[in-house]
């Protein structure tokens, strides 16, 4: 089966699709030669050999992760059954917006008990103190502030109760209640179906500010020594794409498993990576060298030894070549041109 490679070409670096013969063939000598015309039609990119300044970089694995800090779980405290949902997985929310309502046989009795004390408090502070002993007023506070405590703490919104409260018809004291948004994000999950009965601390939706993301990357102890929090990082999904980032923390200890350090890196505006998604990240560690550089799609391993294509007249030699410092797509070229 014939197989396309690309190669790049010298003084002039020119990519062009290069198809091998049938292998009965491969030992035949392959003049690789192009008119100006027909490297135009292929598409084949020419480019003067030049100085860079390169930096070196330390190269590690990475996984795309949400950003922990910008990512909310949201979850029953209590058994209750499942009779509304307000939002749907991929979808964006803001802040304050319902995401799915619950009911629940013991919400509906902690409602009922903070109505029926609210009322009781409210009519033993009208009297005052002057009227009703001691004893009998904090307690009616305290009986008050109990219930409100316990409905809070059931997960019902601060603001439902004070609706509730303010209505004071105990008949509303049906068990329903919303949950709602703690922040602005995109939901990530709602693994949950309508009438479905569900567990107290059973995970309903997750929401998440997809803007900033983490890459968690694995690197070597001793490479990770030369990498700082604050440094850039350049992260890629296919080597070919890169998106800045910077790294915010390092992990204290090692990983028990791979023996690596994780660095956790933020990137901004991140379209197109994804949670889940491996990527190869890129860290500077020291000051720059001017190197003779070509790009790094412009070098190919021919029995082993790195070549690169030279353009004499209308045809392309193979150069044998050194190379050097890898960094930011391109390699330095220590020997051979």
């Amino acid at each position: 089966m014939n197989r396309v490679v690309w190669i790049v070409l010298l003084p002039m670096l020119v990519c062009i699709p290069w198809v091998h013969a049938e292998e009965e063939e491969e030992e035949e000598a392959v003049e690789l030669v192009f008119s100006a015309a027909e490297r135009e039609e292929l598409g084949i990119e020419v480019a003067a050999v030049s100085e860079r300044t390169l930096f070196p970089e330390v190269n590690a694995p990475g996984e795309v992760v949400l950003n922990a800090y910008a990512t909310s779980q949201i979850a029953s405290r209590i058994e209750a059954q499942v009779v509304a949902r307000h939002a749907r997985m991929g979808e964006t929310v803001e802040t304050g917006a319902p995401l799915v309502t619950l009911s629940s046989v013991d919400v509906a009795d902690a409602v009922g008990d903070l109505l029926v004390n609210d009322r009781e408090w409210q009519r033993v502070k009208n009297l005052g103190r002057d009227v009703v002993s001691e004893s009998r007023y904090v307690e009616a506070e305290v009986a008050r502030q109990r219930a409100y405590a316990k409905a809070l703490a059931y997960g019902i919104p601060r603001q439902e109760l004070e609706r509730l409260i303010k209505n004071g018809d105990v008949s509303e004291a049906t068990g329903e209640y919303t949950l709602y948004a703690p922040q602005s994000g995109v939901v990530i999950s709602d693994a949950f179906i309508l009438g479905e009965v569900v567990e107290p601390g059973r995970l309903l939706m997750e929401l998440s500010d997809l803007d900033t993301l983490w890459v968690e990357a694995r690197v070597d102890p001793e490479l990770a020594a030369s990498i700082a929090v604050d440094d850039s990082v350049r992260v890629s999904a296919d080597d070919r794409s890169w998106l800045n980032g910077t790294v915010v923390q390092r992990s204290p200890r090692l990983n028990e498993a791979t023996r690596t350090l994780n660095i956790r890196i933020e990137v901004q505006d991140s379209a197109f990576l994804r949670p889940g998604q491996f990527v190869n990240i890129a860290v500077r560690t020291g000051a720059g060298r001017p190197s003779t550089a070509v790009p790094d799609t412009a070098i190919m391993l021919i029995q082993g030894t790195p070549m690169v294509f030279k353009l004499e007249g209308n045809e392309f030699e193979p150069q044998p070549v050194e190379t050097g410092l890898k960094a930011d797509g391109y390699t330095a070229i220590n020997a051979g041109l």
